[in-house]
């Protein structure tokens, strides 16, 4: 087709690992979750010296675990596991199981497709992963998502 410009997808990400079913969801299969499992959540941030509110749109990490579920072996696995985010450029941060899953900030954990009723732009985006009650938001915001890795640590 020579002449005429065909619009890539935003690149997805991968959910994998020790999981019983592996995804691989484009930014449109991600931006089209059920309302269910979208979140919005507003933070106020400083920019250029003033303090700004950005409103963020997404689905609670815990949403894509439960969809890929754990490959346990034992029923205390959960107990050892750790989900590993990383970025297009090697980027990681770490959270465990039950973290996710126990706790009000693991429910705030997001993967965000949308900021201030946009999409993610270049820098960000087409997917990121922000920890809204995380004290420090910085260290663990992952622009440019592009794989959740589940790993239970077995000796």
């Amino acid at each position: 087709m020579a002449g005429s410009a065909i619009a890539a997808e935003p690149a997805g990400i991968r959910v994998d690992g020790q999981v019983r079913q592996p995804l691989q969801l484009s930014h449109a299969q991600v931006s089209a979750m059920p309302a269910a499992q979208q979140v919005t959540s507003t933070t106020t941030r400083e920019v250029d010296g003033q303090a700004r509110s950005t409103t963020v749109r997404g689905v609670r990490l815990r949403a894509l675990l439960e969809q890929a579920g754990l490959a346990e072996r034992d029923r205390f696995d959960w107990r050892k596991t750790v989900v590993v985010a990383t970025a297009r450029d090697g980027y990681r941060v770490v959270f465990s199981w039950p973290e996710i899953f126990n706790t009000e900030g693991g429910a705030q954990v997001l993967v965000v497709h949308e900021r201030d009723g946009q999409a993610l732009g270049s820098v960000d985006g087409p997917l990121a992963l922000v920890a809204a009650n995380d004290v420090r938001s910085g260290p663990r915001h992952v622009r440019a998502l592009e794989r959740i890795e589940v790993r239970i640590l077995r000796e």
